[in-house]
């Protein structure tokens, strides 16, 4: 079975490494470049199309989100996750806009950032548990909004789960429906909210709202 190829986008030469490390250590995972700017990661991710890039959000130069809105659309497949010191609404929110499929903070353990990593790559969006919380909750409050009033209530709830990092199989077990199913129904989720990713959905999602939730 092919590695999954993973790009490192962080200019903290330790950081690298120790990712790399973690990478290059797991099963099926394989690190296939390290890049310590988003200028150098813009230059070389189009030709070397990794499965799943990892970005850190405080790059110098161009940020890690304008690095994500600038080669997302240049590499569709990509997943790419979003690694921050940042817990706040704002950040969430603007790193899904851009097009990332996750959002973890870099205290991160080993473990669960080998299983983000697989878990972006599979079309999940893995996040970590306090932010995909801020997602959930952010669901619950305020008016709907417009792209969203035209979806079923299954659909949102099949929405809610995307947000919260669910895979299809999971979304499929937990509402008693079949894969396949979940499938119909995300398609029907990107229809209507004229869409192309789960990441877009989420974020047009919240950002409709008219108002953005609390910080920490």
């Amino acid at each position: 079975m092919p590695s999954i190829r993973v790009s490192l986008i962080d200019d903290d030469v330790e950081s690298r490494a120790i990712f790399s490390q973690w990478i290059n250590e797991a099963e099926g995972l394989c690190c296939a470049g390290e890049y310590g700017t988003a200028e150098e990661a813009i230059l070389n991710l189009e030709r070397q199309r990794p499965d799943v890039a990892i970005v850190d959000i405080n790059l110098p130069g161009i940020s890690g989100i304008e690095c994500v809105q600038r080669l997302k659309p240049l590499l569709p497949t990509v997943q790419f996750i979003i690694l921050t010191v940042y817990s706040d609404s704002e950040h969430l929110f603007d790193a899904l806009a851009a097009g990332a499929a996750g959002y973890l903070l870099k205290r991160t353990a080993r473990q669960d950032l080998i299983e983000a990593v697989q878990s972006a790559h599979s079309g999940a969006s893995p996040m970590t548990g306090s932010i995909a919380r801020k997602v959930v909750q952010y669901f619950h409050a305020g008016p709907v909004a417009e792209d969203d009033s035209r979806l079923t209530g299954r659909e949102q709830m099949v929405l809610e789960y995307l947000a919260n990092g669910y895979l299809y199989k999971e979304i499929a077990t937990s509402l008693g429906i079949s894969v396949f199913t979940v499938n119909a129904h995300v398609r029907h989720i990107y229809e209507k909210m004229h869409v192309r990713s789960r990441a877009q959905a989420v974020a047009k999602f919240v950002q409709r709202r008219g108002r953005i939730p609390a910080r920490d």
